[in-house]
């Protein structure tokens, strides 16, 4: 997904970068009143982007304006969205695992993700463990958020977490190290009342 993301927006910064470069160098051209070719679509520093005709073709249409607006509108819209896939953090789809013998098998990221948040979960005062795979295929790293229970002790939770869920991924995957980022919040709940 990241290479296709990384793909995608070399793709679409290229295509920007030179329709700006040809646009703005036909521009720059006309305003200094180099010689251009005839087709050229400005031919002088007094020549207008567009002529008054140009601009009121289409005035007394009614379609044209809720065209003009809903082109526009899309065009908003997926803006926005491709901002937004730009700060999405993109979760690992597989991890690479080595097998020992000079090969290297593949883990679906999905299974790994299952089995840490089944083993975290399964923990004594973590009400619902979520964990997420990042990084690169040799190298994964993960981010876990852990609800706890009124009763939880954070400290002794995240030391049952790095010596149990998080030892047995980094020994099933054949890992060196598996950095992670963990967070804890607790469960709501009402105050106990004391007598």
């Amino acid at each position: 997904m990241t290479r296709v993301l990384r793909r995608v927006n070399r793709v679409l910064l290229g295509l920007a970068g030179l329709i700006l470069v040809v646009v703005g160098g036909a521009v720059l051209a006309a305003a200094v009143d180099l010689s251009v070719p005839s087709w050229w679509p400005w031919s002088g520093p007094s020549d207008v982007l567009l002529s008054t005709a140009d601009r009121q073709r289409w005035r007394d249409e009614s379609w044209w304006w809720p065209a003009v607006i809903a082109a526009l509108g899309i065009v908003v819209l997926l803006a926005l969205w491709w901002l937004l896939v730009q700060f999405r953090r993109a979760r690992l789809s597989e991890v690479l695992v080595d097998t020992g013998d000079g090969e290297e098998a593949v883990l679906r990221g999905r299974a790994l993700e299952g089995v840490l948040e089944a083993d975290a979960a399964s923990q004594d005062g973590v009400a619902r463990a979520k964990v997420a795979l990042t990084g690169r295929r040799a190298a994964p790293r993960t981010r876990i958020a852990l609800l706890l229970e009124p009763h939880a002790s954070p400290g002794d939770t995240l030391s049952a977490l790095s010596t149990r869920a998080l030892a047995h991924a980094r020994t099933a995957a054949g890992l060196p190290a598996l950095p992670t980022e963990a967070r804890l919040r607790a469960v709501k709940h009402r105050a106990r009342r004391v007598a």
